[in-house]
């Protein structure tokens, strides 16, 4: 009897990832819906809004405010304002800003551009160093070299930020060695293409230092943790017992197990890349989502920062799935059920 043949289509539907899959993307667009609303009503029911100020200026006639009220639909009743907001938004259109009425959707993506560059330097930075350094430490404990490490870690790890901005900023405005703060030079206009991102990679330097600086220390000791942790489990001290070699018993009977935290640390960091480097982006004058969003903050901007709110839940949705994905990939023992 033959076989029926069963379509490509048909075998990915029957996939048990990509049924996960799909099911945690509709988890998460129920919780980005809800993170809406909830964000929406916070924004609209705090006091003021982007035109308080305009209407506390007696040269400002009522008239043209009531007008641009009208333009923007702040009249309407809040329900109505949410559901024009959100139709704008599937459509793609994330209105315009009460300050110029420019467009919010090509400023935030310009402005989320930047920031991923920044923090995608700095989160490989942080790993290519972090996670090796720890699992030396790991296995070299007690050592000099695995104490100066720790010792080193918790003195970066107790230097704030935007200490270590200042301390990097002033050692670049006293040795010319680096540029002081922003994203390009003058002439950055003028450079060829190539020469465009060494530019801009010249002036990531400090800024990705400053967030490698901090963030590797408790990444590293997180790793080294770990191993030291599943060292000292039995299967390890039996697989030592029957001779297997060190090398083999550590990189992979014990590291496999050990770097599972890891993989879902690194979709919540993945998740915070667009909002863990505000205090940077401030020091160093990066034209980064952070400022902006602040900027919309304190101008009550509602259409700038349910943006800024939006994007940010997108990636936090994203990130969890793709911490979930790779952990089964690391792990053919986990099952997708275990993590419902």
């Amino acid at each position: 009897m033959a076989t029926k043949e069963i379509s490509p289509v048909q075998a990915i539907l029957a996939n048990d990832t990509f049924a996960f899959a799909i099911k945690r993307l509709g988890q998460g667009l129920i919780v980005i819906f809800l993170v809406s609303i909830l964000s929406f009503l916070i924004l609209k029911l705090s006091p003021g809004d982007c035109f308080t100020e305009l209407l506390a200026n007696p040269s400002t006639p009522k008239k043209v405010v009531t007008q641009i009220r009208e333009r923007l639909g702040y009249d309407k009743p809040l329900f109505e304002q949410y559901f024009f907001w959100l139709g704008n938004t599937l459509q793609g259109n994330l209105g315009s800003r009460c300050q110029g009425f420019s467009p919010v959707t090509p400023l935030i993506l310009e402005r989320a551009g930047n920031t991923l560059i920044m923090s995608l330097a700095s989160l490989i930075a942080t790993w290519a160093i972090a996670i090796p350094l720890g699992i030396f430490c790991a296995v070299r404990q007690n050592t000099w070299v695995d104490r100066s490490v720790q010792v080193l870690s918790y003195t970066t790890q107790a230097f704030p930020s935007f200490v270590l901005a200042i301390i990097l900023l002033m050692v670049a405005q006293n040795t010319s060695l680096f540029p002081v703060g922003g994203m390009t030079s003058i002439n950055h206009s003028d450079l060829s293409w190539w020469g465009k991102i060494l530019d801009i990679g010249y002036h990531l330097i400090l800024p990705t230092m400053t967030l490698t600086i901090v963030g590797f220390a408790g990444l590293q000791r997180l790793m080294r943790g770990n191993l030291l942790d599943v060292l000292r489990q039995d299967y390890i001290k039996t697989a030592r017992a029957k001779g297997l070699p060190e090398n083999k018993v550590i990189y992979v009977h014990a590291l496999r197990n050990a770097i599972n935290p890891m993989i879902t640390l690194l979709g919540f960091e993945f998740a915070s890349l667009l909002s863990g480097a505000f205090i940077t982006e401030y020091f160093f004058n990066w034209p980064g989502l952070g400022k902006l969003l602040l900027q919309g903050t304190l101008e009550k901007d509602v259409n700038l920062v349910m943006a800024g709110l939006m994007l940010g839940a997108v990636m936090l949705t994203i990130g969890n799935l793709l911490a979930d994905l790779m952990l089964k990939a690391v792990d053919p023992r986990i099952r997708l059920e275990e993590m419902e």
